[in-house]
């Protein structure tokens, strides 16, 4: 196989850590080299061309070289309903979101969709996303293999649900635990495809249905189980009169098998300390969307409380009612949530977020989040550089803090100059999305 030896500014965490401000590894005119899916060394340029003279060499010094960014919450079905006017989350869910669900009920449209959704990524940096589908099977298989066909990282799962929501989107019990099974056994841990447990969230599960996939999270400790969880107090209330026997939300997760490792929660706004405390005890993440909390006017995430708390955070788009594929700009958006809480959040938190600390969270640091050799070849070259505004901001700057920050008010998916994935672009500039 040939070396790919890659020339840029790189950075990464080559570790977990509570510290991003001090355990970023940064190498100026650094060097990544890569061999077949894996990354083989890191480090400074001139040490490396010398080690891996006969790689080739792809000269890209200026550009900043990062790990591929992993968004930790999406919704591959609500593409096309970015950006619709107002709402809040329970009507946002009838009038726009749920017709927009029926559609995936047609395979070609699931598979246009799910090209048009994953080409998105592709353009914003994003490697890996841990994505809800829709209730329908066949639209889970499409993205699985749509994203298979790159080699690309996936976490996904069928949504679940058979009360609260349209005839058309509704399944049952039995089914929604047949067809889980079933994806499961075709899916999970099959190349980089994981499965993700995904009732939509307690509302729209009986609670037989929440029994029957309390028995599937049983029977395969590993799989992700991915929800929501206290995002609306209209929600929350809602949620205590479908299940009076329990205590609070989460309690009906944790009734349930759904409070673990490897469980991500989006949101969180509305929390009491227990919750946070339950949280932290089983190893369970929180997945931070600020755009989307902004956007429904939801509410504003405490970071203060999940950190006090030792609870894990990954950031999260939250498309489609998060207003932007890009992670970087929505670091942006938990910023300025974050300056309303008075709550610091530097870049290289952020970063943390949505690189390594996101692979530690859910558990896939051992191939993604990192440059560490071993890791599959899952990168973005960003040029921050790429307008007349940000060259003005970034002039004399070589700061990663001061780049990230600026890229995440100031930059968008025009940043990116390329998105690899294992070891192959998918991505570039100036040919587009590369399937």
């Amino acid at each position: 196989m040939q070396k790919q030896l890659f020339r840029a500014s790189v950075a990464h965490f080559p570790e977990a850590t509570n510290s991003p401000q001090t355990d970023i590894v940064v190498f100026h005119d650094g060097a990544l080299v890569v061999e077949g899916e894996k990354i083989i060394a890191i480090g400074d340029y001139h040490q490396l061309i010398t080690e891996h003279s006969e790689a080739s060499v792809q000269d890209h010094k200026g550009k900043w070289l990062l790990p591929g960014l992993v968004d930790s919450h999406l919704h591959y079905p609500q593409t096309e309903v970015m950006g619709r006017f107002g709402e809040q989350l329970l009507n946002w869910l009838e009038n726009y979101t749920f017709p927009a669900e029926e559609k995936f009920s047609h395979p070609p449209y699931a598979q246009s969709m799910a090209k048009l959704f994953l080409g998105e990524c592709l353009k914003n940096g994003t490697t890996t996303g841990l994505v809800f589908s829709t209730v329908h099977k066949d639209a889970t298989d499409t993205l699985f293999r749509t994203a298979s066909a790159i080699n690309m990282a996936l976490v996904a799962g069928k949504v679940c649900m058979d009360r609260n929501c349209p005839p058309a989107l509704q399944d049952t019990a039995e089914s929604a635990r047949q067809d889980s099974v079933e994806l499961i056994s075709r899916w999970h841990n099959n190349g980089r495809n994981r499965y993700a447990l995904t009732p939509r969230f307690a509302p729209t599960s009986t609670e037989a249905q929440m029994a029957a996939l309390a028995e599937v999270a049983s029977d395969h400790p590993d799989v992700f189980i991915q929800t929501h969880l206290s995002e609306n107090l209209d929600e929350i209330d809602w949620v205590l009169s479908l299940y009076p026997d329990c205590k609070g939300y989460l309690d009906v997760y944790e009734k349930y098998n759904m409070v673990r490792p490897r469980a991500v929660f989006g949101h969180c706004i509305h929390m009491r300390d227990d919750e946070w405390s339950r949280m932290a005890e089983t190893g369970a993440t929180v997945a931070f969307c600020p755009s989307s909390n902004l956007f429904l006017g939801s509410g504003l995430f405490d970071l203060d409380a999940a950190r006090h708390h030792g609870v894990k955070v990954a950031l999260a788009t939250d498309v489609g009612a998060g207003t932007s594929f890009n992670m970087l700009k929505t670091y942006g958006e938990a910023y300025k949530v974050c300056q309303l809480k008075h709550s610091p959040f530097p870049p290289l938190d952020g970063l943390y977020m949505m690189t390594q600390g996101a692979a530690v969270a859910h558990q896939l640091e051992e191939d993604i989040g990192n440059l560490n050799p071993g890791s599959y070849a899952d990168f973005v070259l960003l040029e921050p550089r790429f307008s007349d505004l940000t060259a003005l901001r970034l002039q004399n700057t070589e700061s990663l803090q001061d780049v990230l920050f600026a890229m995440s008010i100031l930059g968008d998916e025009r940043a990116v100059e390329q998105t690899w994935i294992a070891g192959r672009c998918r991505y570039h500039k100036d040919k587009g999305v590369l399937f």
